[in-house]
């Protein structure tokens, strides 16, 4: 199918293929439906498609089934007699088995290679929606960003974080002068969160060397787009974590691509699995983000597609953008599910010849309605489509093959060494030792000080004390003199002294002034 990635067969008889146009593919999508109605395998397939029309693709693997795509499948596999019937049913003749250009990547660094970002670009909104903060916890993590883009203090890993959170505590009173008041019990409760975080392993998704965008943007030497797999299946432990991971990565893309308008085919098609994830329990400030991206993103270039069992897991201002849809069986067990199935089966444009919520609920595995959009952007006529087999393996990959692939891969080397650059945490720590350098040399200075004093004291008594014994002394008389004879005797005696002298000069030299 010319410019378009065959989806499967529809009609009658399943003969009419089905196909998603390379043109609108950047205008998103989604790919719902009820657990084991099939929807790994679509995704599988539409990353193939994607990957051989020079499209790089981004998805998470949650099960670890998705790592199949770097081998090729084999007549040995036990569905391969129902896929080669399946493949003859809807037309599809040069049905063969492939493998796929994969990279691994893993925020932990055990099944890929690992993928880091930085404090700084995660940025206070993403990071409180991480923690789950409160209104005033996240105004002081705000404060704590402006106050490392004033003072220049990178914020690089957790521990730049938090040694910026104790400085802010430590100078509280001078920062509420300007920023409004500084709780100590707020900061303490994001530094539990932080080792909460740090304990899940969020370390390790901070630090350097960041994930460099265009590594995931990379086409194999035969053209074809590298299929990047993050390994998500340790990841699901820690949903939040998962989930602002790929919000921050798509945010990154919105902010770095240029523009490109409406390109002949997508520069890079997003797989958001779980996407519940995305948006349970979110502030409206993040939905209002999600929101945003989602309407801009594609004039970069980029095609999301959410992954979710259920189309009301989206909200509903984002899920009217999702133009391309293919749409699994659906559940109807509850009033709350029916009324679901109703919804979703609004959102199409009816085909005349059966009824599309009847449709939704009857599909089997590995059939779904679908709904692609046309000429100009037009949604096209819902359609029940027999979904096309894979040419990769299906289920995961062994742990050697997955070594191998890692081994081989362009960005071999590249992420696997952690750089630790001064940041905040030295910064701070190297203003702190020169402060306590600075009080230490002030405090001998003051210790020197009051030595001096006190020998001064010191010397300003014993001086005292001299002229007092002297006086002493001199007025001990014997006690035959006589009064007058004591008192010459003691006005002789000083007069001879150094006191008298002065006294002597003093009179002597008024005198003289006098004529």
């Amino acid at each position: 199918m010319d410019g378009k990635i065959f989806v499967g067969g529809g009609g009658e008889n399943y003969t009419e293929k089905q196909g998603l146009a390379l043109k609108y593919a950047n205008r998103h999508g989604l790919i719902a439906g009820a657990t084991g109605t099939g929807k790994t395998v679509t995704l599988q397939i539409l990353a193939e498609g994607f990957s051989s029309a020079g499209v790089p693709v981004f998805l998470s693997d949650v099960k670890g089934d998705l790592s199949g795509l770097a081998a090729a499948g084999s007549d040995g596999f036990k569905l391969h007699g129902a896929f080669a019937e399946r493949a003859a049913k809807i037309g599809f003749d040069n049905y063969r088995y492939d493998s796929f250009p994969v990279t691994f990547w893993d925020l932990f660094g055990e099944q890929g290679h690992p993928v880091r970002t930085t404090v700084a670009e995660m940025g206070p909104l993403l990071l409180a929606r991480l923690m789950e903060l409160t209104e005033a916890q996240e105004g002081i993590l705000n404060i704590a960003f402006r106050l490392a883009d004033e003072q220049g203090l990178p914020l690089l890993d957790l521990k730049d974080l938090q040694s910026l959170l104790v400085w802010v505590g430590e100078n509280r009173a001078d920062l509420a002068l300007r920023y409004g008041n500084v709780s100590v019990n707020s900061i303490g409760a994001i530094q539990r969160r932080l080792l909460v975080l740090e304990n899940q392993g969020g370390a390790k998704l901070f630090g350097e060397p960041a994930l460099d965008l265009g590594d995931i943007m990379r086409t194999d030497v035969d053209g074809r787009g590298r299929i990047n797999i993050l390994a998500a299946d340790k990841l699901m432990g820690a949903p939040r974590l998962y989930a602002t991971f790929l919000l921050w990565l798509l945010s990154e893309l919105f902010e770095e691509l240029p523009e490109v308008g409406d390109p002949d085919k997508p520069k890079l098609v997003f797989f958001f699995d779980e996407a519940h994830l995305l948006f349970e329990d979110a502030p409206k400030a993040l939905v209002d983000k999600v929101e945003q991206v989602a309407r801009l993103i594609r004039s970069k270039g980029v095609g999301v597609y959410f992954v979710t069992q259920n189309p009301d897991d989206i909200p509903e201002d984002i899920l009217g953008q999702l133009g391309n849809r293919v749409q699994h069986a659906l559940r109807a067990f509850t009033a709350r599910d029916r009324k679901a199935l109703r919804m979703a089966a609004e959102t199409y444009r009816e085909n005349p010849r059966f009824d599309t919520e009847a449709a939704i609920r009857e599909v089997g595995v590995g059939e779904a309605v679908t709904s692609m959009l046309m000429k100009k952007g037009v949604p096209g006529i819902v359609e029940r489509t027999l979904i096309r087999p894979p040419s990769s393996q299906l289920g995961p990959l062994d742990g050697a093959m997955r070594q191998q692939v890692i081994a081989i891969s362009p960005v071999a080397g590249k992420y696997e060494e952690v750089v630790d650059r001064r940041s905040a945490y030295e910064i701070l720590r190297e203003r702190a030792s020169k402060a306590a350098a600075q009080a230490e040399r002030a405090e001998a200075q003051e210790e020197e000080m009051d030595t001096a004093r006190r020998e001064f004291n010191a010397a300003r008594r014993y001086s005292g004390s001299r002229v007092s014994r002297s006086t002493s002394r001199t007025l001990r008389v014997r006690a035959d003199d006589t009064f007058g004879e004591a008192m010459t005797k003691m006005v002789v005696k000083e007069l001879s002294g150094t006191t008298g002298r002065r006294i002597v000069r003093g009179i002597l030299g008024g005198l003289f002034r006098g004529r």
